[in-house]
C-alpha cells in the first residue's frame, strides 16, 4: 500500500464536491480575506490553475505562507466546496499542502471554473 502512487486531476476534470483530489496548480494571484466577525484564524482567496484550467483556492492559516503568486503548490487530499454557486477549491485539516517544484506549465486563464455558476436540483423519488 506505500508503493501507491497518487493519481494528479487536471483542473478541468474537477467538479462540484469532489473530495480526495490530488493536484500540481500554480497560484496566479492571491488576496488577504478578512472574516467579518471572525479573529481566529487567516484566510486568503488564491486564483490557481494549470495548463487545463483556473479556479479559487480558499488558503486557510499556515497555507496562507504557501500560496504566494507565482509559487506552485502540491494539494493532496483536497475538496470542492460550494460558494454561493460556485466551486472552490480547499484543503482541510485531513490533506496537505506543500510547496511544489516551480512550474514547467503555463496557466490556461481563458477556463475559470470558479465563474460557472451551479444550480442545486433535489430529485424526489
Amino acid at each position: 500500500m506505500a508503493d501507491q502512487k497518487k493519481q494528479f486531476t487536471k483542473v478541468n476534470q474537477l467538479r462540484p464536491l469532489d473530495t480526495g483530489l490530488n493536484l500540481t496548480v500554480k497560484v496566479v494571484d492571491a488576496k488577504t480575506v478578512v472574516q467579518r466577525g471572525r479573529t481566529q484564524g487567516r484566510f486568503s482567496e488564491c486564483l490557481v490553475g494549470d495548463e487545463t484550467g483556473m479556479i479559487i483556492f480558499t488558503a486557510r492559516n499556515d497555507q496562507v505562507d504557501l500560496a504566494k503568486a507565482g509559487s506552485t503548490l502540491v494539494l493532496s487530499n483536497a475538496k470542492i466546496d460550494m460558494f454561493k454557486g460556485s466551486m472552490r477549491l480547499a484543503v482541510d485539516r485531513t490533506g496537505r499542502v506543500e510547496a511544489g517544484d516551480p512550474a514547467s506549465f503555463s496557466v490556461d486563464e481563458s477556463n475559470n471554473l470558479s465563474l460557472i455558476e451551479f444550480e442545486r436540483v433535489d430529485v424526489v423519488v
